[in-house]
């Protein structure tokens, strides 16, 4: 299959192994990091990466063996450069990367707390400024469009799908807080979504529900396929024929974080493309994401084509037709 990821690129620095980063909990769901103003704070270790919701998309499909072309914006410096030559080293199609002389390449600082969560300060850069031209598919040829936030430019990613829906392209979306945040508006582009990633909390600003199962359910008056994800609570998946929950893929330490969600989105669409069931397309993502937290880094553990995967917690049943066409 081709893919066209569209979307954030960074580079990331990961500050770990450091005592002024253990969380600091005043209950078992609030917990924070407390650094002292004009503190100096030790950190024995240090990682260099790359970022970004399509990136990191981007080099799931590359190693699922798809062709994928990245679409983003960076700036001209070295943080720019790093992201391309990770790309193409992951095989993954950079030509229609833009160039911003304004703005310099997204760059994220994360502060990597015991328990593999992490608190990060981002410069998001060239990848919020976007020029209706940056986003052209004109020429494109791709079986699946994958898109992560635009920021909320939702002018961009009309176009876009507009684009996207002309030439063939089937739509896999994981939108941000900004895009969710402008929830009239964000109803409008669902209409052309194939597929439709979020969390709990993001769901919920969508549609009617509180437990996954019921979110994913009304969700289906919107979007054909939908996914559902709460952490480390699993995730339900539904075709509108059947439904899928899931829990965790494997307990295993958690070293970071960081891109378990675009693991997980991009691991399904790389499956779910290649004409595989419901299960086994969820199957691959949960492993997926369990890899990538095992290891520093948000690409570092996204599995490689032909890796063998195990049994986990996941239970399917029919589609309660009756369920759905309420609370959307």
């Amino acid at each position: 299959m081709k893919f066209v990821t569209v979307g954030a690129a960074v580079q990331d620095v990961f500050l770990s192994n450091s005592d002024a980063f253990a969380p600091v909990c005043i209950n078992p769901d609030t917990c924070f990091q407390e650094l002292e103003l004009g503190s100096k704070a030790d950190v024995n270790t240090i990682f260099f990466g790359t970022g970004g919701g399509a990136t990191n998309a981007a080099v799931t499909f590359a190693r699922q063996g798809h062709e994928v072309q990245f679409m983003g914006a960076i700036g001209r410096d070295p943080a720019g450069q790093v992201v391309l030559e990770e790309l193409d080293r992951e095989n993954v199609d950079t030509t229609l990367v833009s160039y911003s002389d304004t703005h310099s390449t997204g760059y994220s600082v994360l502060l990597v707390a015991p328990n593999g969560e992490r608190t990060i300060l981002t410069y998001r850069g060239a990848s919020t400024h976007y020029r209706p031209e940056q986003l052209s598919l004109d020429g494109v040829q791709a079986d699946w469009l994958y898109v992560t936030t635009l920021s909320g430019s939702m002018k961009s990613l009309d176009a876009l799908f507009s684009q996207a829906k002309q030439a063939g392209m089937k739509i896999c979306f994981n939108p941000g807080k900004k895009e969710l945040a402008m929830q009239q508006e964000l109803r409008g582009l669902l209409e052309d979504v194939d597929v439709l990633i979020t969390n709990r909390e993001e769901m919920k600003k969508l549609v009617q529900g509180d437990d996954l199962e019921e979110l994913a359910m009304h969700a289906l008056n919107i979007v054909p396929v939908v996914i559902v994800t709460d952490g480390g609570n699993g995730v339900v998946a539904t075709d509108g024929k059947t439904i899928i929950r899931a829990g965790r893929y494997e307990e295993r330490e958690v070293v970071d974080q960081t891109g378990a969600g675009d693991a997980f989105g991009s691991g399904f669409l790389s499956q779910w493309a290649n004409g595989a069931s419901l299960r086994d397309s969820v199957i691959f993502a949960s492993a997926n994401a369990s890899s990538v937290v095992q290891k520093m880094g948000a690409k570092s553990g996204i599995l490689h084509r032909g890796v063998e995967l195990h049994t986990m917690p996941i239970s399917e049943k029919a589609v309660n037709i009756e369920r759905v066409g309420h609370g959307a």
